[in-house]
């Protein structure tokens, strides 16, 4: 039996900028999952056996924890279906002709684009020009 697929306009997907500045941080392998990241927007634990990555609310992140701070979240409406093809790369690639540099994540439901807060600006400028309207509630 053959899975049908379908591909999306990604101008016909709502995006959402989401107000908290998070951080993606490194912990070692055998770290346990701390309690300082699960809070946030959205909070995610990456595991493998070189490390442990913890993406939070940077607020919430100690001082001492080896991080990259200062991102945004441009989340995709879902949910999404499994058969959806495209989303990442197409969203993906408007960014980076606007060399913006990503962070994508997905979850069951959708997916998630970390963007350095200082590129932002080109990020929602680039979607824009693409007809790929961003809800931004701080506007």
């Amino acid at each position: 039996m053959m899975m049908e697929y379908s591909v999306m306009l990604i101008t016909d997907i709502p995006l959402s900028l989401l107000p908290d500045r998070m951080a993606i941080c490194k912990l070692s392998p055998d770290a346990d999952f701390p309690e300082w990241g699960r809070f946030g927007d959205i909070s995610a634990f990456i595991q493998t056996h070189e490390e442990i990555t913890v993406i939070c609310s940077e607020r919430f992140v100690p001082p001492d924890v080896k991080a990259e701070r200062g991102w945004r979240v441009i989340k995709v409406q879902g949910p999404l279906d499994f058969t959806m093809v495209g989303v990442i790369s197409s969203i993906s690639a408007v960014l980076a002709q606007a060399k913006v540099s990503i962070f994508a994540l997905s979850t069951y439901e959708t997916d998630y684009f970390l963007v350095k807060e200082e590129s932002l600006p080109a990020a929602l400028s680039a979607l824009e020009q693409a007809n790929i309207i961003v809800n931004d509630p701080g506007r």
